[in-house]
């Protein structure tokens, strides 16, 4: 076995010979025509750190004002939610998602309500926790 062959491991019980064909055949590179390295879906779709510093930012305002006590984060391979809850025991209030599938169409980042209304859904995810902030109203 030359430094270019890469370790083949079987499982116990396998037959013990390796066919001369397969072992001396050239590997293939995992890569495109055009050089590039093929893009693999992720295992797990996750918030990076400017987009948790925004959600946490709303979410610290909204426990300071008493409406929020709970959250919870899950990472799926298809999209990833923040969940808000009121109290602990109860079903989400609200769940900021991102769904990467869909950036290009109407926008990754949606906010529904516990219903499953979708309140807001765009591409920048500061302009769709802006459904969070109440406006200023006039009381006469």
């Amino acid at each position: 076995m030359s430094d270019n062959n890469p370790i083949q491991f079987r499982p116990r019980g396998a037959a013990a010979q390796i066919s001369t064909a397969q072992s001396s055949a050239p590997q293939s590179s995992a890569q495109s025509p055009h050089g590039a390295p093929p893009q693999r879906t992720p295992l797990q779709v996750g918030f990076n750190r400017q987009e948790l510093n925004a959600i946490l930012n709303v979410y610290g305002r909204k426990v300071a004002d008493g409406e929020w006590r709970d959250y919870a984060m899950d990472f799926g391979r298809e999209a990833a939610s923040f969940a808000v809850f009121r109290r602990t025991s109860e079903v989400p209030l609200y769940r900021i998602e991102k769904c990467p599938k869909l950036q290009r169409k109407q926008g990754a980042y949606a906010v529904v309500n516990a219903s499953g209304l979708i309140l807001k859904r765009g591409h920048d995810l500061a302009r769709v926790l802006q459904v969070f902030d109440k406006g200023v109203k006039l009381v006469t």
